[in-house]
């Protein structure tokens, strides 16, 4: 009886626990981008149009703002404009660097053609034997690989199991082991404690092992 119990409370958590923590992180977003509402002139706002408010609407409201700042960027006059901006904010201290730093940073991650989040990577970390999932965040660190005299590569190690946090460590290429998983899969893995791992097509007994791919350039 107390198994049968425990068997049906499992399967109702396992139900309930992933559509609640959802929708607790879909509203927190949805709630905070409803901030974005403030902008808008007060006889614009629905509150004021329709008499009450309406969630989400920010969101929409900050779909379209970074729409339209996108639209004005991506022409000569606005580049212009926005490379004015820059020049001013360069010359804030402070500021300057912070701002730098998460420009360079976004650029690095949306820019199609680079290689940041792009690879799982398996690293001996801290220590050797220990294996440590990571993800290639960037090649060719310059000054380091001069003064190595070794080929490295930039892998972020991410804690668990928020994968905001983490460690940046620099790793000879031929000591960084590329994994086929995708990124997702890898950061599901870390979020959920090991728990969730990708689909791995297992090998009869006596079969080859499958060769470490070291890192590609």
């Amino acid at each position: 009886m107390l198994i049968h119990l425990r068997r049906y409370l499992i399967a109702g958590l396992l139900v309930w626990v992933p559509l609640i923590v959802t929708g607790l992180i879909i509203k927190f977003l949805v709630d905070m981008l409803d901030f974005t509402i403030l902008l808008l002139p007060p006889s614009w706002r629905p509150e004021a149009i329709l008499g009450f408010s309406v969630p989400g609407t920010g969101v929409v409201v900050a779909i379209v703002i970074v729409f339209v700042t996108g639209l004005v960027a991506a022409n000569i006059v606005g580049r212009k404009l926005f490379d004015i901006g820059d020049a001013i904010v360069d010359r804030i201290p402070l500021v300057s660097s912070i701002y730098s730093a998460v420009k360079q940073v976004m650029r690095t991650l949306l820019d199609d053609g680079g290689q940041s989040f792009k690879r799982v990577l398996l690293v001996e970390y801290p220590r050797k034997g220990l294996w440590t999932l990571g993800f290639q965040t960037g090649v060719g660190v310059g000054e380091v690989q001069q003064r190595t005299e070794q080929d490295v590569v930039t892998v972020f190690i991410p804690t668990t199991p928020n994968p905001t946090s983490g460690f940046v460590i620099m790793v000879p290429r031929e000591d960084a082991v590329e994994l086929d998983m995708s990124v997702e899969d890898g950061l599901k893995f870390v979020m959920s404690l090991g728990v969730v791992t990708p689909n791995w097509p297992t090998l009869p007994k006596g079969s080859p092992k499958v060769a470490p791919q070291v890192a590609k350039p």
